[in-house]
């Protein structure tokens, strides 16, 4: 609702510049976006902040949470802090909560990491740390140790930004058998620590 809104964020984009950011909180909307970055996401842009458009998910998902009274009372746009910003903080803390962010939470880490996944941008960060609760990592398969590739090829959506591929292994002895992970180099180890084996 500023008078001036460009110059309002050209403003707050200036301010934020001054010192670095520590922690920067965030979390993982349901269509997968981060702040209100939206697929197809700039991932190129340095403005600090942006207007941006909010797409029929993210609207919503703003009034499924109880934020408006009806669709049409959603903004169609609104002042987002841009995902480089976001990257440009020493610490990302991402929470995200509940069973409708399940299939996002699911995109984020094991999907190809492109502007039509905003969120999966953090893979890239050196210190993101996601909580999750057990709803919203209910879609994810066991990933951690998993070998990827990173392209630098041209996205179908235009954007230049890094993508990693889907994984295509394991660095671990992770077996799955009947949906039970199982670590043979784990058992091994405790079973070294009875007497007598």
């Amino acid at each position: 609702d500023a008078a001036d809104l460009k110059g309002f964020i050209a403003n707050l984009g200036k301010k934020i510049a001054e010192k670095p950011i520590d922690v920067c909180f965030i979390g993982i909307g349901e269509n997968g976006h981060i702040a209100f970055n939206d697929p197809p996401a700039d991932f190129d842009t340095e403005e600090p902040y942006l207007i941006v458009d909010l797409d029929e998910a993210c609207r919503n998902q703003q009034l499924g949470e109880g934020w408006f009274p009806n669709f049409d009372a959603v903004p169609k746009q609104a002042v987002s802090m841009s995902v480089r910003q976001i990257m440009k903080s020493r610490c990302i803390v991402n929470t995200v909560p509940d069973s409708r962010k399940a299939h996002a939470v699911k995109i984020t880490f094991e999907e190809e990491l492109s502007p039509m996944h905003p969120a999966s941008v953090i893979r890239l960060h050196p210190d993101c740390r996601t909580f999750c609760d057990a709803p919203a990592a209910a879609e994810l398969s066991a990933f951690t140790r998993d070998i990827c590739t990173l392209s630098r090829e041209k996205c179908s959506c235009g954007r230049t930004f890094i993508k990693m591929a889907k994984p295509m292994g394991r660095s671990d002895d992770m077996l799955i058998i009947r949906g039970v992970n199982v670590f043979p180099s784990q058992i091994e180890h405790s079973l070294l620590k009875i007497p007598g084996i």
